[in-house]
């Protein structure tokens, strides 16, 4: 889905020398757990920070399924499939501050026994998405997925959900008024369902916006994109609202969070200025090597930092105290 092209080398070393550094260093998450030589992306945590859910995937992504993993001391358990994924394409996961009800995206159909969601783009043909959510029953389980209905899911390229306290749902979407990538939007809470989408006026539509995580009091969002500092092919931005209710000019994060890597599905954790990233940055290569054998061979290959795309952890708590942020 996204459609950035890599900047020179040269630049590349201008621009990480020149990059804020209120960010901290980062953290692989889970490694060999949580984040493994497949595709690991989209963190989403219960209130009190001891479940999680993400996305796996093969490289291509062609297989999505939301997985689960339960914290045990400061090790997360070995992942299963969630109760509501595993037959679809289901990906990006994200959890309501109050942990009642699970967003997520799918490509299964509105009406049991219809073909699945299809999308199509520049002539390409793509599995579809479209918002739904589970909610949490009484017993602790997740009840059977909802669809949401209307204006919202009218297209079949809706993704990354992210919701605020008040209900306020936040995705990022290839709409009429996208322009030729997508975009990010809001759908406000309108009693059981939800208000027609608005586009956030971030800037000129010709840059490629996507994965929305909202702060549950929507005083700053970061999403992935690239405004025309981007390090690689995507990098995280944060943008703060203003006084008078309109978003400020995006910033490009500092510190480790972007690398000449592609960097995206960015989501706040439970913990202030907690940050989760997925990142395709790789241990740097140096040539000669010493020689491999088979096993080393595989060994390598199969490790989180084989280039696949992990979840990292970064603390941005500098830069929300430097916007007069502190809790």
């Amino acid at each position: 889905m996204m459609l950035f092209n890599r900047l020179g080398s040269a630049l590349l070393i201008a621009l990480a020398l020149t990059a804020a550094s209120a960010a901290s260093a980062g953290e692989l998450f889970g490694s060999g757990v949580v984040s493994t030589g497949l595709q690991e992306t989209s963190a989403t945590f219960t209130p009190d920070g001891n479940t999680l859910y993400f996305m796996r995937s093969d490289f291509s992504e062609s297989d999505t399924t939301i997985l689960e993993s339960h914290r045990h001391g400061t090790t997360w358990s070995t992942p299963q499939v969630a109760s509501f994924s595993g037959e679809w394409h289901d990906s990006e996961p994200a959890l309501s501050p109050d942990g009642k009800r699970l967003f997520f995206v799918s490509n299964r159909p509105v009406k049991p026994g219809d073909a699945p969601l299809l999308a199509e783009m520049g002539g390409q043909h793509f599995s579809g998405a479209n918002l739904w959510y589970v909610e949490r029953q009484k017993d602790g389980s997740w009840g059977a997925p909802v669809h949401i209905d209307g204006e919202l899911n009218r297209v079949p390229m809706v993704y990354n959900p992210s919701v605020a306290k008040n209900g306020n749902l936040y995705f990022s979407a290839h709409r009429e008024d996208a322009g030729n990538a997508y975009q990010i939007y809001v759908a406000k809470r309108r009693g059981d369902g939800f208000a027609a989408p608005e586009r956030l006026d971030l800037g000129d539509i010709k840059n490629n916006r996507m994965d929305p995580g909202i702060d549950p009091d929507e005083r700053y969002l970061v999403y992935a994109g690239d405004e025309g500092d981007s390090l690689g092919r995507a990098d995280i931005y944060i943008v703060f609202r203003q006084p008078d209710g309109h978003w400020g000019k995006p910033e490009h994060l500092g510190g480790d969070v972007n690398s000449a890597a592609l960097e995206n599905a960015p989501s706040l954790g439970r913990a202030f200025g907690e940050l989760y990233v997925s990142s395709s940055r790789r241990d740097e290569m140096h040539f000669p090597k010493p020689r491999d054998s088979y096993e080393s061979m595989q060994k390598t290959l199969n490790s989180p930092l084989n280039g696949s795309r992990n979840i990292w952890r970064f603390d941005i708590s500098d830069v929300l105290r430097q916007h007069g942020i502190d809790r």
